[in-house]
């Protein structure tokens, strides 16, 4: 993975998003430090349809509330966070269209869902849309379209990641995403395929250096003794957890629980000695879990409680498990890996 350039790339598309998302708020009428009437009908002589000037209303109570300047960067993050979970799907084969959003089979820049546009079957598609923009040989605007719908029929599955977008947010997606230079087309350009491919770690990375500079200005502020608000907090708090941690938590916590209850499933996750060099060397996966720690041995009264506590493990059965994050703000993978022939 190269980490140089997902933060290269990260970095310069946090500023180019906030950039245009601005523009977008600028061709509305929406300025900061300048009062915008959420009733206006049109702005420079363009009329407003009914969606637009009820989005346009939303975006200016929610600046209102929140500041110019914090509104433009959570929009910017949500589209930045969207093409990021996009790209990782279509890569991997994991939209359910099975059609690509950015890329074409090659990898290349030129967007499957053109190409196949007539044929898609998302949830909420006016077809009589696409085929009026089809005619008119509005690409952007037709890839536009389909983005938001894309996202809206992911809802269904993703939830978390891809809330309904029907107001300010779909109001502000910048414009040009096809055009070379784009947030869309660098992503592609600087980050390799092979990054995204079976790779979970690269959102949790482009999520932490798409923050570093707002990281870098907090501690700034420290050392001047600003006062840091809340809304600052997240980017010096929140870091991605390393693969090699999540595993080392995960094999000891819910691992554990699981082996102390299954012994005879050791032999199944536990690796052994030559597997763990080898590890050690290659860093491959292959499904052992290399970051387990065997527990001391114990006085052998207090192994008979131990056992007695196990066998209560033992009919536990894995959808009956929960698990508890604690509030230290950090993101937390599972590889469905380690539970792999469990259930």
């Amino acid at each position: 993975m190269d980490k140089n350039a997902i933060k290269k790339y990260a970095i310069w598309a946090r500023r180019e998003l906030i950039e245009k998302v601005t523009q977008k708020a600028q061709q509305f009428g929406i300025e900061e430090e300048k009062d915008a009437d959420p009733d206006a009908d049109s702005i420079n002589g363009v009329l407003l349809s009914d969606t637009q000037k009820e989005q346009r209303r939303a975006l200016i109570e929610k600046i209102r509330q929140d500041g110019f300047q914090q509104v433009m960067e959570e929009v910017a993050y949500t589209w930045f966070n969207r093409f990021i979970a996009l790209r990782f799907m279509e890569v991997n084969g994991y939209l359910p269209s099975h059609v690509r959003v950015f890329t074409d089979d090659n990898n290349q820049f030129h967007p499957q869902i053109l190409t196949e546009a007539i044929h898609l079957d998302f949830d909420g598609l006016d077809m009589e849309k696409v085929y009026a923009m089809k005619e008119a040989n509005q690409e952007e605007e037709l890839f536009k379209y389909l983005l938001i719908v894309q996202c809206n029929d992911l809802n269904s599955i993703l939830p978390g990641m891809f809330q309904k977008i029907a107001d300010y947010t779909e109001l502000l997606l910048p414009d040009y995403l096809l055009r070379e230079g784009s947030v869309i087309e660098q992503m592609i350009a600087m980050i390799s395929e092979e990054d995204f491919t079976d790779q979970v770690q690269i959102i949790g990375w482009l999520y932490q250096y798409y923050n570093t500079e707002p990281k870098d200005q907090v501690f700034a502020d420290l050392k001047k003794n600003q006062k840091i608000t809340k809304e600052k907090i997240p980017a010096a708090t929140q870091l991605f957890t390393p693969d090699w941690i999540v595993r080392y938590m995960v094999e000891n916590s819910l691992g554990r629980l699981w082996l102390e209850g299954h012994p005879d499933h050791q032999e199944k996750f536990l690796p052994t000695k030559a597997e763990q060099a080898s590890y050690i060397q290659t860093h491959e996966d292959d499904g052992k879990w290399h970051y387990y720690l065997k527990e001391a041995e114990q006085e052998s009264d207090v192994q008979k409680q131990l056992d007695q506590i196990y066998q209560e493990y033992a009919k536990l059965k894995p959808e009956e498990i929960r698990c508890i994050e604690n509030k230290t703000q950090n993101w937390i993978q599972i590889n469905d890996s380690y539970l792999r022939g469990v259930a």
